[in-house]
């Protein structure tokens, strides 16, 4: 079993801010959020005129496209968000530093210990390493025969990497001019020509 990818608010903000939420739904399909990342869209939509459009994408996306979890807690998720920060939820749910990541990792593991395959889309170096260390324990319980599911952390690269070749994104132009949009959104994106996205091997 799987269930819908949930998506920080890095990747959130930058793919909505350039209009291209069809090509981040037809490479994962339809998405979930937190609570806290939901806010985080709102807030920084509102600061930042760069993430203005990401609101308006964003209200037209939910719920169909775009379910929001709940950060209500509940034994299962403040298990996970204890663990993880070695802090009570409630507390740490006030520290709004990484607050997004840690909920989408602590969500995606609660689903993960009930059997579910889950995916997390997440660029932050911190979140990411988060995860890892989850996926990392989950394999650990599969071992130790714990009927366990798991988790896959992808980034905006993974999403523009399944993309080449397809309807949206049909050519290198094409791509190097998403990309740069995207960096000019987001400056941990390494330059394109670092990465693998114009290589030959993505490109029928």
């Amino acid at each position: 079993m799987s269930q819908r990818p949930i998506i920080d608010a890095g990747p959130s903000l930058n793919f909505l801010s350039i209009n291209k939420e069809r090509l981040l739904i037809g490479v994962l399909g339809p998405l979930s959020v937190p609570e806290t990342v939901q806010a985080e869209v709102m807030r920084k939509s509102q600061e930042d005129a760069r993430f203005r459009s990401a609101a308006t994408v964003w209200r037209k996306l939910a719920p169909r496209w775009l379910q929001i979890l709940s950060d209500d807690e509940t034994p299962e998720l403040a298990a996970v968000v204890h663990r993880i920060t070695q802090q009570p939820m409630q507390e740490r749910l006030r520290q709004p530093r990484d607050l997004g990541e840690i909920m989408v990792v602590a969500h995606a593991v609660v689903a993960a210990e009930a059997g579910e395959t889950m995916t997390v889309l997440i660029d932050d170096g911190s979140g990411a390493r988060i995860a890892t260390s989850e996926m990392s324990r989950l394999q650990r319980l599969r071992a130790q025969g714990r009927a366990v599911g798991s988790i896959k952390l992808v980034s905006t690269l993974t999403v523009l990497e399944r993309a080449a070749g397809g309807k949206h994104i049909p050519d290198k132009a094409t791509m190097r001019d998403i990309y740069q949009r995207l960096r000019g959104l987001d400056d941990g994106l390494p330059p394109v020509d670092t990465t693998n996205l114009l290589s030959s091997t993505h490109w029928p």
